[in-house]
């Protein structure tokens, strides 16, 4: 097979016209040789940092929407099943990634469960971590969240590592706002990268220090204005990523963006592409191609070097995506679960108290960190209630594994001025979390997901819309256009009930991750994530 086109040389920072002959997969030899083609041939993009599961889509779909802006490959984390499922949930994403045309690069998850403060389905320990490291599968040990675990020297979080510098494989990091000492023992340890930096002053100290910084563009985290003007002096040792991807973000673009955004800025093309494509496969030891001959066939054409529009993509010199077409076939499956827990009752939600003032969680736009904040309660029968007027309203973490009694606090900036919204996609135990204007809409959202074995919904006054996730209560079974569109309809509907979130749900889903400070709620309750424990709702 033969390809035309404007060469693109990231190694030696040059264009050129040539043909590229591609014989078993791989490419034979690149040859210079004028032609009237003007598309551009490069290496395809990687997304170095991703949790699949977030898309809402099991691999095999993620694929099919990947391939469409010139993603031919991922790092991706499976902590998301692997909270709910444990090991069993690790081999399902690489079996069904291996049923499909793209590269998926799966590592061994390092925080099953996230901490000891919250209820997971499954728990992967060192001599679990082992196992899976000395799977040629894995590439890496996936993000180290347990910080705290690494600077105090936590022995089961030590072994873990220990087990990935056995194997010779690199640790990811997970360090937000962390610097000075702390930063230089976290790296020490054997931690290589970090994607939470959010600040350039904090991606520079880390990157000096020798990490490699990871620009992220998920659907509710963005850091790539902070970071971005870090990338021209720094290019050999960042790369992009997304994190989190909702499956209607992921219809639209991907990595191809980032790129596009940062030749806007002015940022020298080759330096944007060696982020975008080489440094995950070095990094990373990846098994995918960069344009040199006896590379494999992963490539992409473009119609130009500023919007990266994608026209092909290419993987093992397979055609897996033709203007506009994805072809990548859907890949038939066994759906995995683990919900166990019983419908609740309003009165469960209720939370009894004279206290005049609480604490209160301020999710900010764009972050995955919290603000604490002190409010005036407004009591109701002895009930602390929403506070529609002042925009404070309760939320819920119910413990989806087994039955127990719903988690209550506060937050502020969900807006929602009537019903509520509730999702089994609660970083990283994956139990049921609401946010609502009522403890009777409340638990109306909560029992609904509930019925579904897992999902996504919004109940106003007058109707309930609910996007079944059956797949571990965080995955769909049906293709990646039929979730987006859902998923973009039930998105509609939080923002009508009066939420002014760019990603609600998105957002919503990491108020119960305690590893990211100030404030947040696990099914075991309010969680300091600056000390790292449980504080109370009440201000005494």
């Amino acid at each position: 097979m033969k390809l035309q086109g404007n060469i693109v040389d990231i190694q030696n920072k040059r264009i050129y016209k040539g043909e590229i002959y591609i014989e078993s997969g791989k490419i034979k030899s690149i040859i210079e040789k004028d032609h009237n083609v003007n598309h551009y041939i490069l290496p395809g993009f990687v997304d170095a940092h991703i949790h699949i599961e977030s898309s809402m889509l099991v691999p095999s779909e993620f694929a099919r929407l990947a391939v469409t802006h010139g993603t031919i490959a991922t790092v991706s984390d499976p902590h998301e099943i692997a909270n709910v499922l444990g090991i069993e949930g690790v081999e399902f994403m690489i079996e069904n990634g291996k049923q499909t045309p793209f590269k998926f690069n799966f590592g061994a998850p390092s925080c099953v469960p996230a901490t000891a403060f919250e209820s997971a389905g499954a728990v992967i320990d060192s001599d679990d971590i082992k196992k899976l490291l000395e799977n040629p599968d894995i590439k890496y040990l996936a993000e180290m969240m347990n910080y705290p675990g690494v600077l105090f020297g936590d022995e089961e979080v030590m072994k873990k590592i220990a087990w990935a510098k056995y194997y010779n494989k690199p640790v990811d990091g997970h360090a937000p706002g962390l610097r000075g000492n702390e930063i230089s023992k976290y790296i020490n340890a054997g931690i290589s990268t970090d994607h939470e930096c959010f600040t350039y002053e904090e991606g520079l100290e880390k990157l000096q220090k020798g990490m490699k910084v990871l620009i992220r563009e998920g659907s509710a985290a963005k850091n790539f204005e902070a970071l971005i003007d870090l990338l021209p002096e720094h290019f050999e040792n960042m790369m992009f990523c997304s994190d989190d991807k909702h499956p209607d973000d992921l219809i639209i673009s991907h990595i191809n963006k980032l790129c596009a955004r940062a030749v806007t800025k002015g940022i020298d093309v080759f330096k944007v592409l060696q982020v975008a494509c080489v440094n995950p496969v070095k990094h990373y030891n990846l098994d995918v191609g960069l344009l040199q001959e006896g590379d494999f066939a992963d490539c992409i054409i473009v119609e130009d070097m500023y919007d990266f529009k994608t026209l092909q993509t290419y993987v093992n010199g397979e055609l897996v995506y033709d203007n506009g077409e994805s072809l990548i076939k859907p890949v038939p499956f066994e759906i995995l679960n683990n919900f166990n827990c019983d419908k609740k009752k309003i009165s469960d939600f209720r939370f009894e108290s004279s206290a005049k003032q609480i604490r209160v969680i301020e999710a900010l736009e764009g972050q995955l960190v919290t603000n604490e904040l002190r409010e005036d309660a407004l009591i109701e029968n002895k009930n602390i209630i929403s506070n529609i007027e002042k925009d404070i309203l309760k939320m819920s973490v119910v413990n989806r594994y087994e039955n127990q009694q719903p988690a209550i606090a506060f937050i502020k900036n969900f807006g929602l001025h009537e019903g509520a919204i509730a999702s089994s996609v609660g970083h990283d135990s994956h139990n049921i979390i609401a946010v609502g204007a009522s403890d009777e809409a409340i638990c109306r959202a909560v029992n609904l997901i509930i019925e579904n074995e897992g999902g996504i919904c919004a109940v106003s006054n007058y109707k309930e819309e609910v996007v079944p996730l059956p797949v571990a209560g965080i995955m769909s079974d049906k293709d990646g256009d039929t979730i987006g569109k859902h998923y973009a309809k039930l998105d509609n509907l939080a923002k009508e009930l009066g939420s002014k979130l760019n990603a609600p749900y998105m957002t919503l889903s990491f108020m119960a991750l305690l590893v990211i400070p100030s404030l947040k709620l696990s099914d075991k309750g309010l969680f300091n994530g600056t000390n790292f424990k449980f504080t109370s709702l009440e201000y005494n």
